[in-house]
C-alpha cells in the first residue's frame, strides 16, 4: 500500500479542479414526452450558460432541437421555469435574447416566432388545448410603464400574435392545466403579498365554444394555504398538492363536479419543492388508479407509486436522494425524471415497467468516487429551544493521511438562497472541490427551508436575518463542540439570500473568520424598493411589511452596521443581475474599505443573478480558495490567479 502524504488542511492537491466542475458539468431538467420521444433541457456553462432542448428518440438517438443562437429560457418571474413543450413532433420554446415563443420542427431545426417582435412581453408555463390548436400560457406584460402584468392567454400554434387574455385580474398566475377532454381548465393563481408557499388558489373554469374561460370558480384555498401542481388524471379528475395539512400532500377531487376532495398521502413528507420556477411537478399519472411520485421526508427524496383507490404508497428502489427542481413528467406509459446522490450528479431517468433506466448524466467526473466525502444528516440544537437541520461533509482525500496531522481543518458553511428553499445531497463537485482540498463543508437546512413541514418552513417569518443566522452559526458550534472543526477556521459563503445570511452572521456574530457573499443582499431595504415583481413583496412576510418596519431592516442591513464586521470578506457579482442589484455589493465594499476591513471584489460582466459562463465560475472558486488561503494561512495547491484583498497585511 502506497504511503499516503501528510499536509495541512485546505493545502490538499485534489484530482476535482475548476474546469473539470465547469467542463462536465450540465444542468439538466425541465423533462417531457411526446409521442415515444422524451426531451429533457440542458444548461451549457461552455456555451455561456445556453439552455438547449434535447431529444432521445425510441430509437436512442439524441440531438439538440433548439440550434445556436437560440436559448430556450424564459424570463417569467424572473427565475423562469416552463420555457419549453413538444407536442405532435414539434417543440415550442421560449428564446431567452428577446423573449418570443418560437416553434420548431424537431426534424428541421429552424424557429420560426409565433409571437411579435419588439414587445418586452414573456411566456412559460405552456399547457397544450389540442382541441382548439392552442397553448395556454403564463404571460408577463412588462410593455407598460408600472408593474408587470400578468395574465392566462391562450397563443394559436399557427400564427403571430401576443395572446387571447382569458383571465385576468391576480398578481400572478402558474400551472394552466387543460382536462383531457378540453372542457375545463385548472390553473392556480396569488396576490400580493404572499409568494406561492404562503397562500394561494386553485381556480378552475369551464371553456366555451368560442374558446374563453367561463363560470370561472375558486375551488380553495384561504389564507395560509399553499396549493400547486393542479393536474387531470386519465379520467377527467382534478388533483392538486396542498399543505393544509401541515405537510405538502397530494389531494384528488372524488368526482368532476369537484365537490369534494380527499387527501391521498396524508403522512409526514412534502410532495413538491419551493415553487420559486414555473413548470415542475412531482407527480404524474401512470393510469387512472396509479400515480408515480417524489416526496421528502427530513431531508431525504424517495420515489413511489400511489394506489389512488388505498392511498397505499409503494417505495420503488433506486438510489436516488434527491430530485431536481423540475420534478418529473408522466405520460404514454412512461415517466421521465431527474435525480441524483450523494455519489451521482442530476441526471435524467426513465421509469418504465418497474424499472428505472438512465437516459443522461450531468457530468461525467473524470476521478474516482473514493475521493468523495459522503454527507452526515445532522440535527443540533439552536435558538429558541429548536432544533435545526443540515449535511456535514468532513474533509476527505484517500491520498492524504488524517491521522497523522496534529491540527483540526477549517470549516465551510454553506447558506443556501431563497430564502425559502434547501439544500441538495446529490452530487456537487463544487463542495467535493473543498472537501478533497481538505475543508470541512456543512451545508445547513435552516428554518424556513422545505422538506421538514410547514411549521419549519415558516419559522423564518418574520426572523429572517435571525433565526437563519442563529441556525448557520450554532450548526458550526455544534460540530467544533463535537471535535470535528477547528474553531478559529470556520468560514461562512452563500448566493442570494444566503449572501445576505452570509454577510449578517459576519456582521452581527462573532463565530467566523471569513466569508463570501455570491451576489448577496447587504441592505434589505434596498431590496424592498428595488427588485423585480415576483420578489417585490416577499420581505413582508420574512421582515415585515415596508416601510412601515424601515427601522427594522436597517436593523439587520448589513451595511448599515460594518463597524462590527472585523473579518476578512470577498464578494462575487453579476453585473446584469436585476434580482439583487450590483450597487448592493457595490455599497458593501466600499463600506469596508472606508473602515479598513480587509475585502476583496471580483465583478462580472455578461452574468446576471447566478453565475452561468464557465470561466467565471472557475475564476471564482479558484478566487475563494486563495482568499481562504491568505486568511487561514495555507498554500493552495497548485496555480492560481492572485486576488486583490485590500486592508490584509
Amino acid at each position: 500500500m502506497a504511503k499516503k502524504n501528510i499536509a495541512s488542511y485546505g493545502s490538499w492537491e485534489s484530482p476535482i479542479s475548476t474546469k473539470m466542475i465547469v467542463s462536465e458539468a450540465v444542468g439538466l431538467g425541465d423533462m417531457d414526452i411526446d409521442g415515444s420521444d422524451i426531451y429533457w433541457l440542458e444548461t451549457r456553462p461552455e456555451e455561456s450558460g445556453r439552455h438547449v432542448v434535447v431529444r432521445k428518440t425510441s430509437e436512442g438517438l439524441i440531438n439538440d432541437v433548439t440550434p445556436l443562437g437560440f436559448s430556450a429560457r424564459t424570463s417569467v418571474h424572473e427565475y423562469g421555469g416552463g420555457s419549453y413543450l413538444a407536442y405532435r413532433g414539434t417543440v415550442f420554446f421560449s428564446n431567452y435574447s428577446d423573449q418570443r415563443v418560437y416553434k420548431v420542427k424537431t426534424e428541421e431545426g429552424n424557429p420560426i416566432p409565433i409571437t411579435p417582435e419588439g414587445l418586452d412581453i414573456r411566456f412559460a408555463n405552456g399547457s397544450v388545448d389540442e382541441l382548439r390548436n392552442r397553448i395556454i400560457y403564463v404571460r408577463e406584460d412588462h410593455s407598460q410603464t408600472g408593474e408587470a402584468v400578468n395574465t392566462l392567454v391562450a397563443l394559436d400554434m399557427d400564427d403571430v400574435a401576443e395572446g387571447i387574455i382569458l383571465t385576468e385580474g391576480a398578481d400572478f398566475y402558474s400551472s394552466p392545466s387543460v382536462s383531457p377532454d378540453g372542457s375545463s381548465v385548472a390553473w392556480i393563481q396569488w396576490d400580493h403579498p404572499n409568494m406561492p408557499w404562503d397562500s394561494t388558489e386553485l381556480w378552475v373554469a369551464d371553456i366555451s365554444e368560442t374558446g374563453m374561460f367561463e363560470n370561472k370558480r375558486k375551488l380553495r384555498g384561504s389564507s395560509g394555504e399553499s396549493i400547486c401542481h393542479p393536474s387531470w388524471s386519465p379520467d377527467n379528475l382534478l388533483y392538486f398538492v396542498s399543505d393544509v395539512s401541515g405537510w405538502w400532500n397530494i389531494h384528488r377531487y372524488q368526482d368532476i363536479q369537484l365537490t369534494k376532495s380527499k387527501n391521498l398521502t396524508p403522512i409526514k413528507a412534502e410532495f413538491t419543492q419551493a415553487q420559486w420556477g414555473l413548470g415542475s411537478r412531482y407527480y404524474g399519472f401512470l393510469s387512472e388508479d396509479r400515480i408515480i411520485c417524489a416526496y421528502n421526508t427530513n431531508g431525504k427524496w424517495n420515489l413511489a407509486e400511489l394506489d389512488v383507490n388505498t392511498s397505499k404508497l409503494e417505495g420503488i428502489q433506486t438510489a436516488f436522494t434527491e430530485f431536481n427542481r423540475s420534478g418529473l413528467e408522466s405520460k404514454n406509459g412512461m415517466t421521465v425524471l431527474g435525480a441524483g446522490s450523494s455519489i451521482k450528479p442530476f441526471s435524467v431517468y426513465l421509469y418504465l415497467d418497474k424499472k428505472v433506466t438512465e437516459l443522461k448524466s450531468a457530468i461525467r467526473p473524470k476521478v474516482d468516487e473514493t475521493y468523495f466525502s459522503l454527507p452526515e444528516s445532522i440535527t443540533f440544537p439552536t435558538s429558541e429551544d429548536l432544533n435545526s437541520h443540515g449535511f456535514f461533509y468532513p474533509p476527505h482525500n484517500p491520498d492524504y493521511d488524517q491521522e497523522e496531522l496534529n491540527q483540526l481543518p477549517p470549516l465551510l458553511v454553506l447558506s443556501h438562497g431563497g430564502p425559502t428553499g434547501a439544500t441538495s445531497t446529490t452530487l456537487d463537485l463544487s463542495i467535493q472541490f473543498w472537501t478533497s482540498r481538505g475543508f470541512g463543508v456543512l451545508d445547513v437546512n435552516y428554518r424556513g427551508s422545505t422538506g421538514y413541514g410547514t411549521t419549519y418552513r415558516k419559522r423564518l417569518n418574520g426572523k429572517w436575518g435571525i433565526v437563519d443566522i442563529d441556525d448557520c452559526v450554532n450548526g458550526a458550534l455544534y460540530l467544533a463542540k463535537r471535535g470535528d472543526i477547528d474553531k478559529e477556521k470556520m468560514s461562512i459563503r452563500g448566493g442570494s439570500a444566503g449572501g445576505y445570511t452570509t454577510l449578517a452572521a459576519l456582521t452581527f456574530k462573532n463565530v467566523f473568520s471569513a466569508g463570501a457573499s455570491y451576489y448577496g443582499v447587504s441592505d434589505l431595504e434596498a431590496l424592498a424598493k428595488d427588485t423585480h415583481k415576483f420578489e417585490s413583496r416577499y420581505m413582508d412576510s420574512m421582515v415585515g411589511p415596508y416601510p412601515e418596519n424601515k427601522a427594522v431592516y436597517r436593523e439587520r442591513s448589513p451595511i448599515f452596521h460594518t463597524e462590527k464586521l472585523s473579518c476578512p470578506v470577498i464578494l462575487f457579482q453579476g453585473l446584469e443581475d436585476k434580482i439583487v442589484l450590483p450597487n448592493q455589493a457595490e455599497m458593501m465594499v466600499a463600506s469596508l474599505k472606508d473602515k479598513k476591513i480587509p475585502v476583496a471584489y471580483l465583478p462580472f460582466e455578461g452574468e446576471q443573478h447566478g453565475f452561468r459562463i464557465s470561466k467565471n465560475i472557475q475564476r471564482t472558486l479558484e478566487a475563494e480558495l486563495y482568499f481562504y488561503s491568505k486568511v487561514f494561512g495555507f498554500k493552495a495547491a497548485g496555480k492560481i490567479k492572485p486576488v486583490q484583498i485590500d486592508g490584509l497585511n
